[in-house]
């Protein structure tokens, strides 16, 4: 058995280690300045007041995915070994559903914006991200292949399933319960 003032001297060893890691040298545990903060807040609300400028539609949208998308889903959206396809959204299988398994369209756009390329996430341009959004709900038979988006247009287009996700008070569900509500 070691002795009590071992474990003493590993303790205060171990305690300085730890110090020496958060100091500046390593520049943990400083507070970031607000162009940093302001930077890594890029997440969109279903009201989509954080979109940036910038439109596109489904046909732009196309020749973004044959360009920067196709080589993991596929050239006809349907899926690759890679990545699965764009129809239906959220759906591991390539069948098209009636229903969508997103709430908002801002999240579609918020994961192509964030995600997409795999390869290369955020390096899409805001207009390619409002086309490639548009292409995505086209093919799912949200939009119209002329519909434009944009920080506008896009929080109000309704997704099919967006009633059917938890309530905002689960006590009071009546009926059938909504898809994801598990109580």
């Amino acid at each position: 058995m070691r002795s009590p003032s071992f474990l003493v001297a590993t303790i205060a060893l171990s305690a300085c280690v730890t110090a020496l890691a958060q100091g500046p040298t390593y520049q943990l545990g400083r507070t970031p300045s607000q162009e940093e903060i302001k930077a890594s807040d890029t997440a969109v609300s279903p009201d989509g007041k954080e979109l940036p400028p910038g439109s596109g539609t489904a046909g732009e949208g196309a020749q973004v995915f044959a360009q920067k998308c196709a080589a993991c889903h596929g050239p006809t959206a349907m899926g690759t070994a890679l990545a699965r396809g764009l129809v239906p959204l959220g759906n591991t299988k390539p069948v098209k559903l009636e229903w969508s398994l997103v709430p908002y369209a801002t999240t579609v756009w918020d994961f192509i914006n964030r995600a997409m390329p795999q390869s290369k996430p955020g390096s899409l341009t805001a207009e390619e991200v409002y086309a490639v959004t548009a292409f995505v709900l086209f093919r799912n038979g949200i939009i119209k292949e002329t519909d434009v988006l944009d920080a506008r247009s896009l929080p109000q287009i309704r997704m099919p399933n967006r009633d059917n996700f938890l309530p905002k008070d689960p006590g009071k569900v009546s009926g059938k319960r909504p898809f994801g509500y598990y109580p």
